[in-house]
């Protein structure tokens, strides 16, 4: 096993030739590791993080991510995106992401060029370049953006060990995909159907507190799918107060499904052609 002393520092010796650096941040565990490397390696004036704001964004993640960005020391913008004009995102097919990372990166690099950044990295790690269908991947790389965990072979587990072992407060952060991801494919994406979704996550995950960890609410356009934890699904299925939590939040006449959580589950919908 690579002692994640030296999995940091060849992550921190990377970005040190990036020059000014945009780092394109979620919020997530992934993106926050490629941001505390660039305010590390870089200094954080030399830093920035770019937040795209719309309907797609849980406002719980925007706080977040202003928080991280405050405690690094980095200037953080947020501008608005406006993705819902695009007819092939809101459309939702199967290119939906392709469409999602082309407006954040477009807006990335129209910022960079104004404030003079020499370099725009995105979060991609190694375990997500080899997790199949990610239209979104090729979209940032056609726009030029680096991908310092993936060009360094950093997976998913690694990212998390060096959060942890810079004390990043996502280090053991579940994975929180944008809102259009619960909107099955061919399903119009709307700010209605993404604001219900939001309602229904944040009622649920209230209902069950610190007990739970990973959760989606997925709109099916006929039905609602609620993944939760393995150990949860029984109490889910059976606890009338979280069937009323989702009716209440916008879902009001859907049958509702309880499954266990998987990500990506919406991809099983798309023929292999698709994909």
């Amino acid at each position: 096993m690579v002692d994640v002393v030296v999995l940091s520092d060849s992550l921190l010796t990377e970005m040190a030739g990036y020059g000014r650096t945009l780092v394109a941040f979620s919020g997530g565990v992934d993106s926050s590791v490629v941001l505390a490397a660039a305010a590390r390696a870089l200094g954080p004036e030399q830093v920035a993080a770019v937040t795209a704001v719309s309907p797609s964004l849980p406002a719980a993640e925007l706080g977040a991510a202003r928080r991280l960005c405050a405690d690094l020391g980095v200037t953080h913008h947020t501008p608005a995106t406006s993705e819902l004009e695009v007819p092939g995102y809101r459309e939702n097919s199967s290119q939906r992401c392709y469409f999602c990372k082309s407006v954040l990166l477009d807006t990335a690099n129209a910022l960079a060029d104004h404030l003079g950044f020499a370099t725009i990295t995105t979060g991609t790690n190694a375990s997500d370049v080899v997790a199949g269908f990610r239209p979104g991947i090729r979209a940032a790389a056609e726009r030029g953006a680096r991908t310092p965990l993936a060009d360094l072979g950093l997976d998913k587990d690694a990212v998390r060990a060096i959060a942890r072992h810079w004390d990043l407060p996502v280090w053991d952060k579940p994975a929180a995909a944008c809102m259009a991801s619960r909107v099955a494919y061919g399903v119009e994406v709307t700010s209605a159907r993404l604001a219900r979704i939001e309602r229904a996550e944040t009622a649920v995950r209230a209902l069950f507190g610190d007990a739970i960890r990973d959760l989606r609410v997925r709109d099916l356009g006929d039905a609602v799918r609620l993944e939760v934890d393995p150990d949860l699904v029984g109490r889910a299925r059976d606890d009338e107060a979280v069937h009323a939590a989702i009716r209440a939040a916008g879902f009001t006449a859907a049958p509702i499904r309880v499954e266990v959580f998987r990500s990506g589950s919406m991809n099983d919908r798309l023929a292999a052609a698709e994909r």
